[in-house]
């Protein structure tokens, strides 16, 4: 009996030892993990955090430091760090005097000095481990879910029969002020912002001080499998964007408090982090972006880059766009492995402002999918600086307010390339102090290019801490921007530098439409240039904010375009355009109204004249009515005729363009005419 026994304790032990995925089950010492009290209001918290990463960086993948900001010197402004029911209850359980201060490991019962940690680091990496940690974490990009799987295996008896797992959620590269009396941390900053690593964000497993986990003898294997719904922010007030490539998961073991030490951390390790999604078929809005870097332009391409985040191969999926009323439609066939990616763009017509893009995956591998996100499409208007030479100089004035070292700028050509910056500044004296800052940059001709001033306080130059402002003057001294100081995180300006031979010189001319049948027409357009890269129109009904682009045909100093997608009896608007140096220009809006039902003698024989007119109009053909409506298609004038000829009288009316609609049994006809005094 007692040779069954152990064949069956040895079955159990080998079944225990193969079955983990991703832990060691080789006997270790002890990672550590070194919980740092800190604060941005802290002078000399900065020299904390250099000492701590100096610890973590002579030990790369075994040491791995916790930021928890606490207390009066962590405020609630931006970014809040703060964790009110965490970051209190774990500092508190380790009495300390002033911060920075810490544990390693929590090892000790009290906060320790910074100039102690190294030390007591070294002893925790020489001691053997009781156990050994580690795991994976999937996080699906568009529902925010982690999954996240722990394993603890242990290779020696712990000295207690019941251990507790945590797992912590740290965030990286969180920009931000923070006091500093001394440059501690020199390689910390950037542009003016102190970049705040590994904080503390929040506790993945039940309870404070984690879960309790048993048996806790050589040979066991635990695993653990979470659900965890990742917050879009943590923090109120002024809370802080959890950003899916910044965070990462840290898990370890600790003993359960038995007084002195407190709560002592057997072994840590940082989990896997995969970005992905167990589902078999799942393609992924991975990120979307406008191409073409600065543009002075209304036409905008969207680039959508979709990833296959599921375990298996994808061969089809169905992308709707849908921007401004028009939904646009792509079908991707081929194969796409789990993890690889493949861009999608789609062209659209932007309004000035801000507009929504919603997009929406709706198939996947033939089988009905729901998967969608939205976008901001920012098209800004630009003015256009016409110059007589190759280049010209911007003079930026900028009036800076106390805290300098949060305000940058930089000049941007349409690649993206930077052609002039400037800040951050020194901070300044007084509460209120200002100081003016003067620069000069160079732009090439016909070129778009774009100014962008940033403020890392998210509260502009002005205000409670000096009343500052920004300027920009053409190398004529003439201003071109009159920027106020509060103008919050960021502000920008888009320029048109045009130069001999560029944008500003064509005339594009617009003519009227020829209606050519009951939904078609054709538009016709004129330029004085020949080396125009393409042309095309823009026509939308009066009463729909949706443009539509119709291609057009060159043809020497002409284009024309045929539209067959008009409605019945609709009044439209139509502008041609034309494309050089990247840039569009454009002729005049033209109205002109579609055929009616009816159509006939009367449209043929209808005249209407004089046109333009500043008064009286006379109207001949064969009537029952005459209409007068404007170009918002209200009707101003109505006549009932029982006669051949007839005017009416318009003197009332502002100047413009309207429509006559003459009616005569059935049939209708219609005719702009011009009110001009």
């Amino acid at each position: 009996m007692r040779k069954l026994l152990s064949l069956i304790l040895l079955l159990v032990l080998g079944l225990s030892l193969h079955a983990q995925q991703y832990v060691s089950t080789q006997p270790s010492n002890r990672n550590v993990v070194l919980e740092e009290f800190t604060g941005r209001n802290c002078g000399y918290c900065t020299d904390g955090h250099a000492y701590a990463n100096q610890i973590a960086a002579a030990h790369p993948g075994r040491v791995w430091s916790v930021n928890v900001h606490y207390g009066s010197l962590s405020p609630t402004s931006y970014p809040n760090l703060n964790l009110p029911q965490i970051n209190p209850t774990i500092s508190n359980a380790f009495p300390h005097d002033g911060i920075p201060s810490g544990v390693v490991n929590r090892s000790t019962a009290q906060g320790q000095n910074r100039s102690q940690w190294s030390s007591l680091a070294n002893v925790q990496l020489n001691q053997a481990a009781e156990c050994n940690v580690g795991g994976r974490v999937v996080v699906n990009p568009v529902t925010r879910i982690a999954t996240l799987t722990v394993e603890v295996y242990y290779t020696a008896n712990s000295t207690v029969d019941e251990n507790y797992l945590t797992v912590m959620m740290l965030q990286d590269s969180i920009l931000g002020a923070q006091q500093d009396y001394g440059n501690y941390n020199p390689s910390g900053w950037l542009n003016g912002d102190y970049v705040h690593q590994h904080v503390l964000r929040d506790i993945v497993t039940p309870g404070i001080w984690g879960e309790a986990i048993a048996p806790t003898t050589q040979g066991t294997l635990i695993t653990k499998t979470y659900e965890y719904q990742i917050p879009e922010s943590i923090g109120s007030p002024n809370g802080v964007e959890v950003k899916i490539e910044h965070i990462h998961f840290l898990a370890f073991v600790s003993e359960k408090y038995q007084g002195t030490p407190t709560r002592p951390i057997l072994n840590a390790g940082e989990l896997e982090k995969v970005i992905g999604s167990n589902d078999p078929y799942y393609p992924a809005i991975s990120s979307v972006s406008l191409l073409g870097g600065v543009t002075c332009s209304q036409t905008k391409t969207v680039n959508v880059n979709v990833s296959n985040i599921g375990t298996s191969t994808l061969t089809s999926f169905v992308l709707n766009a849908e921007f401004e009323g028009t939904t646009q439609t792509q079908q991707w066939e081929g194969s796409l492995a789990p993890f690889e990616s493949v861009d999608m763009n789609f062209t659209i017509t932007a309004p000035f402002g801000t507009h929504n893009m919603h997009l929406e995956i709706t198939q996947a591998n033939g089988a009905a999918f729901s998967g969608e996100a939205n976008f901001p499409i920012e098209c800004l208007e630009w003015l256009t600086v016409e110059i007589e030479n190759d280049t010209e100089d911007l003079k930026i004035v900028l009036m800076q307010d106390k805290w300098g070292q949060q305000t940058t700028w930089e000049i941007t050509d349409s690649d993206g390339q930077v052609l002039g910056s400037g800040g951050p500044y020194n901070t300044l004296p007084g509460s209120n102090a200002t100081q003016v800052q003067m620069d000069y940059v160079t732009v090439p001709a016909n070129e778009c290019v774009k100014f962008t001033i940033y403020d890392s306080g998210e509260n502009g130059i002005c205000c409670n801490y000096g009343d500052g402002y920004y300027k920009i003057y053409d190398s004529g001294n003439n201003l071109l921007v009159d920027g106020d100081g509060a103008f919050g995180s960021e502000a920008s300006h888009l320029f048109s530098i045009v130069g001999p031979g560029g944008p500003s010189t064509i005339q594009i001319t617009t003519l009227e439409p020829q209606i050519v049948g009951d939904h078609s027409a054709n538009f016709l357009g004129a330029v004085k240039r020949d080396d125009i890269e393409a042309a095309g129109f823009e026509y939308k009904k009066l009463v729909d904010p949706q443009v539509q682009v119709a291609v057009a045909q060159l043809n020497g100093s002409t284009f024309t375009a045929r539209v067959d997608d008009l409605e019945l009896n609709t009044m439209y608007s139509v502008k041609a355009y034309a494309i050089v140096y990247q840039e569009y220009v454009y002729g005049d809006e033209v109205h002109f109204h579609t055929w009616v039902e009816g159509v006939g003698e009367l449209e043929r024989s209808l005249k209407v004249y004089p046109n333009p007119t500043n008064d009286r109009l006379t109207v001949e053909g064969e009537m029952t009515s005459v209409q007068v409506y404007n170009t918002l298609g209200q009707c101003l004038i109505t006549k009932q005729v029982d006669a051949s000829s007839v005017q009416i009288d318009l003197s009332g009316l502002d100047n413009g363009i309207y429509f006559l609609r003459v009616s005569n049994n059935g049939e209708t006809a219609v005719r702009k005419v011009t009110v001009n005094r």
